[in-house]
């Protein structure tokens, strides 16, 4: 886990990420806010924590993503009193005793704290299982620039603020949420057998969707619900799905 811990400040920081983030910016009073940052048409770009910082906010990024967010951030900044900084502040996780300091990771109780500070690392719990159980998507692994973030679980996951206004994205995230029900999506599935992440899942010789994290007989999963029934393939491994 590589994170890049980005300062923004100024008088119009908050206003500022606002317009862009798929989150309220007044939930940081109360902590952590996980959220993303979409293009025009609703895709993922990034997702982040950002983070209460006195006068600032602190946005905590996956460092492969880091350098195109700051360069977006630094597009839409046109005027606005808005300073960005890469930081060395560096992260830790864990899910045991919270240290002095630490702020609750939003997505899930049993994901566990987060403390900013100068050194980086985790307790050893095994985060993966703990995804795989709940259904929370990784940078990088189920979230790609193909992804649609109510699709990935961003609603269940305290991603996504459906009252708080425009932001970029925000047009096709609304009617997708006011359809009647989601045709593919992410799911934890049953797995007998194991397989590379990215391998295809299909049923009856038809595609089903795509295979990623795996741990003690369980999956993440992109499927498409209407062919997930029944014993699927996924290379040698056999998934199901019970909704």
């Amino acid at each position: 886990m590589t994170r890049t811990i980005v300062e923004i400040s100024g008088t119009d920081a908050e206003h500022f990420l606002q317009g862009l983030i798929t989150n309220d910016t007044a939930h940081l009073a109360d902590g952590l806010v996980y959220a993303a940052i979409l293009t025009p048409q609703g895709k993922y770009l990034a997702d982040f924590f950002l983070v209460p910082h006195g006068d600032s906010i602190l946005m905590d990024v996956d460092a492969e993503l880091a350098p195109g967010l700051l360069q977006r951030l630094t597009m839409y900044k046109l005027r606005a009193d808005v300073t960005i900084t890469q930081t060395d502040l560096q992260v830790r996780r864990g899910t045991g005793p919270a240290p002095d300091g630490a702020l609750a990771d939003p997505r899930h109780p049993d994901m566990g704290w987060r403390l900013y500070g100068p050194e980086a690392g985790d307790d050893g719990t095994d985060f993966d299982a703990i995804r795989v159980a709940h259904c929370i998507p990784q940078t990088g692994i189920e979230l790609t620039p193909d992804t649609f973030i109510l699709e990935a679980g961003f609603e269940r996951l305290n991603g996504v603020d459906f009252r708080k206004g425009c932001y970029v994205g925000q047009e096709v995230t609304a009617r997708m949420k006011h359809k009647t029900e989601l045709r593919k999506g992410l799911a934890t599935v049953e797995i007998d057998g194991s397989a590379p992440i990215g391998t295809k899942i299909t049923t009856d010789g038809k595609p089903a969707g795509t295979l990623y994290t795996q741990s003690g007989g369980r999956a993440i999963a992109y499927l498409r619900f209407d062919r997930a029934t029944g014993p699927m393939q996924a290379g040698e491994a056999t998934v199901t799905y019970t909704p």
